[in-house]
């Protein structure tokens, strides 16, 4: 099976209701990191803005922010980035009739039927997903070579040998464009490559070692004593894992910190609006995300990706949006965005990946 992306459709806008459109209204921000009233949201979905004429679709979006227009272009940004006289456009109708326009159906994205009484409509630990892994195996070998796929992880990988040899190779083969994660995956997987245990508990036989609820503070400890992670791996003479790999193929790890966090290590942004940025620059560039095992990570990341992406040469294309979690709560707390932005798998995400590997064959 040859995977071939959805073509996008753009809106006709020849037709009378948009040429006879306003102008979309553009008000000065009145203060730094404050919109004017009657500011514009954006969703996840493509929005056109008639300025000067023409409708313009912003190259890069993302949903609960407000459209800036400058330098001939609307860039979207977060209220707490905006500047005073700031251009920003102003209007809650997307119909048109405010010169705001979203559109939801650009690539064509059919539903089942939907009647008033049918089973299995959700998805849950009894869903089938033969097909998704099928349809992701296809969708990840034209990434590879045409996009940027996105890892978003949990610290789970990092307390199994298979589940961290798996994702390692899919490092190692060109799989991973760039991973977010928190303090808590580097800190385990790191323990694992440095002592063979992840929270005390040796990765493969997961039995409790002697002392092991010291192992990830003395990880820490020993990476911050190098002071940095790379200082870590080549003096300890580290040659597997996850974090490993990501250096090694010079692949973007943005470690996020939390209010839990021990250590924590060296690289883990502290500052919560810069782990955002850092983050938000990686889902910038991103056609598949794929949110493994991390709740709060999975909705802060879903938040920040579009359903769409203007490539280099103006093409739209959509964006890939998966969610794997044992828990229905996380995977289908997305589920809102649509089938073709968002799919759920409930599954152990150790053995999800293991599958993955075994899927492409690595």
């Amino acid at each position: 099976m040859s995977f071939q992306l959805r073509t996008y459709y753009p809106p006709d806008f020849t037709g009378q209701r948009f040429v006879k459109a306003p102008e979309a209204r553009l008000v000065p921000a009145p203060k730094d990191g404050v919109a004017p009233d009657g500011y514009h949201a954006m969703s996840i979905y493509p929005e056109y803005f008639k300025i000067d004429g023409q409708w313009r679709l912003p190259k890069d979006s993302r949903m609960d922010c407000v459209p800036v227009y400058e330098r001939g272009e609307v860039v979207v940004r977060e209220f707490r980035l905006l500047k005073k006289g700031d251009l920003v456009v102003v209007g809650r109708s997307e119909q048109g009739d405010e010169g705001i326009y979203l559109y939801a159906d650009g690539f064509r994205e059919h539903m089942a039927g939907h009647e008033a009484f049918a089973f299995r409509q959700g998805r849950s630990r009894e869903t089938a997903f033969s097909r998704d892994y099928d349809e992701l195996y296809e969708l990840l070998r034209y990434e590879r070579e045409n996009g940027n796929i996105l890892w978003v992880m949990g610290p789970a990988f990092a307390f199994d040998s298979d589940a961290r040899e798996a994702f390692s190779a899919l490092i190692a083969h060109g799989y991973a464009h760039a991973v977010l994660a928190g303090n808590a995956l580097a800190t385990h997987d790191l323990e694992a490559a440095y002592l063979h245990t992840a929270l005390g508990q040796n990765i493969y036989t997961q039995e409790s070692q002697p002392g092991g609820h010291y192992n990830h503070l003395d990880t820490i400890n020993r990476v911050k004593l190098y002071g940095s992670i790379e200082g870590f791996i080549e003096q300890e003479k580290i040659h597997d894992g996850i974090v490993y790999n990501c250096l090694k193929q010079k692949v973007p790890l943005v470690l996020a910190g939390s209010i839990r966090d021990d250590g924590p290590l060296p690289p883990v942004y502290a500052d919560v609006y810069k782990a955002q940025d850092a983050m938000r620059d990686c889902v910038r560039k991103a056609t598949t995300v794929i949110c493994m095992a991390t709740t709060l990570h999975t909705i802060a990341t879903g938040n920040m990706t579009p359903s769409y992406r203007v490539l280099p040469d103006g093409t739209v294309r959509q964006v890939y949006f998966y969610c794997v979690d044992i828990a229905e709560f996380t995977v289908n707390k997305l589920s809102d965005r649509g089938s073709l932005s968002a799919r759920g798998i409930v599954t152990n995400v150790q053995d999800f990946i293991v599958n993955v590997r075994k899927g492409l064959g690595l």
